[in-house]
């Protein structure tokens, strides 16, 4: 924590603030319970968060249980998709075999996502009022991307803050690598949700293999590119023009 610059000190602190809140309003307005299917997306989601992969140039990494953490918004109370979006964010923050937990990134990265899970869940539960948006696809894709936007923008800011990029760059390469995933899995979750309704909430539990052969696509993808000399390119470019 003594090496995080202060600037991104605030950063952090300002989001814990915001993510602490957004959880107290969520847990107070808790609705009744979905019990099974609750649990059962609470456990897809552990499961698939382990599978990630790195993104290359960036301190960070991406794993396939956003479609579960969207079903979630789309089907459960906020406070349940809260609950399941950070408990997945944690496992997927747990580090591998030999390497050490970072507390800062981890808490950090928890709070972004009850943000961008409070914001997706407002988008959608307020956009079901609205005629313009009575068509179920064009409401996910709404809050799918309200959701990205939340969740990339504070990842970009902190990673501009402590390392150097401008934030503009440094979102941009996040948006290039990841916009795609993030359509893919809303469209996974519109297939889902249509498919509960006819089939039962159980649909989650056929899409996981699924989502192993996206993970699976996307590390053979990520280990084929390297963007790591473009980003420190950014870095020594920022440091010139700061003298």
């Amino acid at each position: 924590m003594n090496e995080i610059p202060n600037k991104a000190k605030f950063f952090i602190l300002t989001i814990l603030i915001t993510a602490s809140g957004i959880a107290i309003y969520a847990m107070l307005g808790i609705q009744p319970w979905h019990r099974y299917q609750f649990l059962t997306l609470l456990t897809i989601a552990l499961v698939a968060s382990r599978l990630k992969v790195k993104l290359p140039g960036l301190n960070g990494n991406m794993s396939v249980n956003l479609p579960f953490i969207l079903v979630a918004q789309a089907q459960l109370s906020p406070g349940e998709a809260l609950l399941i979006a950070c408990a997945s964010t944690f496992v997927q923050c747990l580090p591998r075999a030999g390497a050490k937990l970072k507390p800062v990134q981890a808490v950090f990265n928890i709070a972004t996502m009850a943000i961008a899970v409070e914001v997706g869940c407002m988008v959608f539960h307020s956009g079901e009022h609205m005629k313009m948006l009575s068509s179920g696809g064009a409401l996910l894709a709404l809050a799918a991307t309200a959701f990205f936007l939340a969740n990339t923008l504070p990842v970009a800011g902190i990673i501009s803050l402590s390392e150097g990029p401008r934030m503009l760059k440094t979102w941009s390469s996040i948006f290039h690598l990841s916009f795609p995933y993030y359509v893919a899995s809303a469209g996974i979750t519109s297939m889902i949700t249509t498919a509960t309704h006819y089939v039962g909430w159980q649909v989650p539990l056929l899409v996981l293999p699924v989502m192993y052969g996206v993970y699976r696509s996307y590390q053979r993808y990520f280990n084929r590119i390297d963007i790591g000399p473009r980003v420190r390119e950014m870095v020594v470019a920022e440091q010139l023009q700061r003298g």
